[in-house]
């Protein structure tokens, strides 16, 4: 992964977090959700908010 990349999921996961509510990163569904954005990522998403509506609706959370 480039940074441009790197840079995307974290602000995907970011926005996740905070779309969520969750404030505390030990939290399970934390970790759950970042290996679906960089799942989500790596079918070609570009846009950080797409990539986190999607990772919050196939979580159903």
């Amino acid at each position: 992964m480039g940074p441009e990349e790197i840079n995307r999921i974290t602000t995907a996961y970011e926005l996740a977090l905070r779309g969520i509510g969750i404030v505390d990163r030990k939290d399970p569904l934390a970790e759950m959700l970042a290996k679906k954005i960089i799942e989500i990522a790596q079918t070609g998403v570009k846009d950080p908010a797409q990539i986190s509506d999607m990772a919050i609706k196939e979580l159903g959370v």
